[in-house]
């Protein structure tokens, strides 16, 4: 059974170290076990906090980062280099900097990719991809409506089968995205939800008290791991 975790510290600045550290951590001790180790990105202003701060870092010179497995929760189906694009984030705030194996960095595709401006078809190349892949730590954002990954509450992506998935008419812009499905989110072995601010405040409660949106079904098989400021905690 999953354990579930709640970790609030004072502001968003000490969180984004927080997690940044806990990440290191994470990403030595399963390359210790597995030799590799799979971690899932997600986007926002605290990821990129948490991206900068670990670049930052003097423990992350421990991991071998040519044996990490990077991949995304979900992104915004735009052109390769687009600033609204995940991956761009990530890349400027860490991902560039390191000696990655660029196999092994495992963007999602984009409108200017092989596909083209088939969502659906470039959510199965990205489906096809991760068969089989093992994610350490699997991180996501948490928005104001409850949502995580590009599953918001009451759309119909929610019910929908397989491991990758295009959404067309997403409430937030742009409209058209690819994400995990909840069912991926959950084979990962620890899920990370961060969250700060007041605006986080009453999904953060809804969730944590048992309620019905798409944050609340984001869990690892290990552990679930709530990592909040005191702003986006204060209702829990």
């Amino acid at each position: 059974m999953s354990e579930t975790v709640v970790v609030v510290v004072p502001d968003a600045d000490i969180l984004a170290s927080t997690v940044a550290a806990r990440l290191v951590i994470r990403i030595i001790d399963a390359q210790a076990v597995h030799g590799t180790a799979g971690v899932v990105l997600t986007g926002g202003r605290v990821a990129a906090k948490v991206l900068g701060q670990l670049r930052d870092l003097p423990a992350a010179a421990a991991i071998d980062w040519s044996r990490v497995d990077l991949w995304w929760g979900d992104e915004r189906f735009l052109p390769s280099g687009d600033p609204d694009r995940n991956e761009t984030q990530a890349r400027a705030a860490l991902l560039d900097a390191l000696p990655l194996d660029p196999a092994r960095v495992h963007a999602m595709p984009a409108t200017d990719g092989p596909d083209g401006d088939d969502a659906d078809a470039a959510a199965a190349r990205y489906a096809a991809e991760l068969a089989g892949a093992r994610f350490d730590v699997l991180m996501l954002g948490v928005g104001e409506d409850g949502h995580v990954a590009s599953l918001f509450p009451g759309h119909p992506v929610l019910g929908r089968e397989g491991t990758v998935v295009a959404t067309y008419d997403s409430p937030k812009p742009p409209p058209t995205r690819i994400t995990l499905t909840l069912a991926t989110i959950r084979g990962a072995d620890e899920v990370w939800l961060v969250a700060a601010g007041p605006d986080k405040a009453e999904p953060i409660a809804t969730v944590l008290s048992g309620g019905d949106l798409p944050a609340a079904h984001a869990q690892g098989v290990r552990r679930t791991l709530f990592l909040l400021d005191e702003a986006a905690a204060a209702k829990r």
